[in-house]
């Protein structure tokens, strides 16, 4: 089969012959892939950012958002069969551990990471487990809802921890309205009665924005703090939600938060300076956001086989992936770029 491998950090991948995977496990998977979302976090690996935290042995194959239809399953699989349309976890778990136990998959003691720590599903076919697979509805398609698997739930759960803390009446700024950013928008829109302020350097991102249910969108270009703190009577927001977090935009977002606010970094790539007098004299939080959990996927699946949340999406066959990662590095990709195999 065709697949996407990364051979040499700080260049490009290959698209290249690998053997298919098979079944050799109980509860293993193989997923005939449909869609497989390209990521900033692919970049950021071909970058060599996650070398020292996964630990992957170059050469493998990347991807990590994936949905597709079960090809293969071992003997004890019983929640999905040769057929079915799937969308999957990105961390195949344990089920076994506290973590697992509590329903903080994500934080599984014996988890992997396809397309980070082993070989993804930028490829024709996936191994995965079990655990990791969630059924859709058959008319439901793959390279449609793909990104969700991570983008989705990484922007989702970030919202879902949110919403005790944004009552009617509060303000959520989202900083940066890109492939997170913009689902961002749409969990904030469905699941809350706050004032949406959305943040982005691109003008066509903020109408796209106000078209998933922004109330007020701001450019960055310099001014953005002033503006969100005008907009907020000099307090600003009661929770900000930093899909960028580098750049500079991770010093914006904590300066837009209010006092006893919450700043969620969900995006990465630079360091946040702030001095701790700042945070203890305002009590301003900063929190981290991993991927969601799987019943975080499970709930973001039933609103968008609903139509709540959409993906913006352009879509590219798999032997244009290299096109794909250089379009998203460059900004020319507006929502979520897609590999159809």
């Amino acid at each position: 089969m065709k697949a996407v491998r990364l051979q040499t950090y700080h260049r490009r991948p290959v698209i290249e012959e690998v053997p298919e995977p098979t079944v050799s496990g109980p509860f293993d998977v193989v997923v005939k892939i449909g869609g497989a979302g390209v990521c900033r976090t692919d970049l950021h690996i071909i970058e060599e950012q996650w070398a020292e935290k996964s630990g992957v042995t170059l050469p493998y194959t990347i991807g990590h958002e994936n949905a597709g239809w079960v090809h293969e399953v071992g003997s004890a699989v019983t929640n999905v069969a040769v057929g079915d349309t799937v969308i999957l976890h990105p961390t195949p778990t344990c089920g076994l551990c506290p973590a697992c136990r509590a329903g903080n998959d994500m934080h599984c003691s014996d988890n992997a990471f396809p397309g980070i720590d082993s070989d993804g599903g930028m490829a024709e076919y996936l191994l995965t487990s079990a655990r990791a697979c969630i059924k859709l509805d058959p008319q439901t398609q793959p390279a449609d809802v793909a990104a969700l698997a991570d983008a989705g739930i990484t922007a989702y759960h970030a919202v879902r921890k949110a919403v005790p803390l944004l009552p009617p009446g509060t303000v959520c700024v989202v900083n940066g309205a890109g492939g997170l950013g913009h689902i961002g928008i749409q969990s904030l829109a469905a699941l809350t009665a706050t004032t949406i302020v959305v943040v982005d350097r691109n003008p066509e991102a903020l109408v796209l924005a106000e078209q998933l249910g922004a109330d007020h969108t701001v450019l960055a270009d310099g001014k953005q703090v002033d503006a969100v703190l005008d907009l907020t009577d000099g307090n600003g927001a009661e929770v900000v939600l930093d899909f960028v977090a580098e750049q500079g935009a991770q010093q914006d977002a904590f300066a837009m938060t209010r006092r006893y606010g919450s700043h969620f970094v969900i995006g990465y790539g630079s360091n946040i300076d702030i001095p701790t007098i700042d945070i203890i004299s305002t009590e301003r939080s900063v929190i981290g956001n991993l991927v969601g959990t799987y019943n975080d996927l499970v709930e973001l699946m039933v609103l968008a086989e609903a139509g709540k949340v959409t993906l913006h999406t352009k879509k590219y066959p798999l032997d244009a992936a290299l096109d794909a990662l250089a379009d998203l590095d460059a900004g020319r990709v507006r929502g979520r770029a897609i590999l159809t195999p």
